[in-house]
């Protein structure tokens, strides 16, 4: 069976590596903790922040173009380059494993879900949630609030 979307990549990851992605994650929450006015421009940053999905992407779309254009100009035999790449893509999209990932994950490139993590928590620090959770409003009011709540 293959594993889920959110917890393929860390369960190809290294322990340690994936301990420290989160030991990291930590500190930069409690450093906003002891600095509110640091979350907003934290969140920006978050906003901005690559996951391994989207750098795994441009990592293997650079090599599979990169193949293309050597095989049209110096030798045909770059055309397995894009073949290899996507061979690769293929992989990691079903087990959430390809040769970049250990290296993209040692230099601290995160999934999706552990961005948002940070997100959240930081958005919880803030007050964000507050809203939601002290609501006696109806249903309807609740689920509004609590959608933007989670609004970036």
């Amino acid at each position: 069976m293959l594993p889920s979307t959110v917890e393929r990549v860390p369960r190809q990851t290294n322990a340690q590596i994936d301990e420290q992605i989160a030991n990291e994650t930590r500190e930069r929450v409690a450093s906003c903790c002891a600095d509110p006015a640091a979350i907003e421009s934290r969140l920006n940053e978050l906003n901005h922040e690559w996951d391994i999905e989207r750098t795994l992407e441009a990592n293997a779309a650079t090599i599979a173009l990169a193949g293309m254009v050597l095989g049209a100009t110096v030798d045909r035999r770059f055309f397995a380059l894009p073949a290899v790449v996507a061979g690769f893509l293929l992989q990691h999209a079903l087990q959430g494993w390809c040769p970049p990932l250990p290296v993209f994950r040692r230099l601290g490139i995160r999934t999706q879900a552990e961005i948002e993590r940070e997100r959240y928590a930081l958005k919880a620090l803030r007050g964000d949630f507050d809203k939601v959770t002290k609501s006696m409003q109806p249903h309807k009011d609740r689920s509004a609030a609590a959608l933007a709540a989670v609004d970036c």
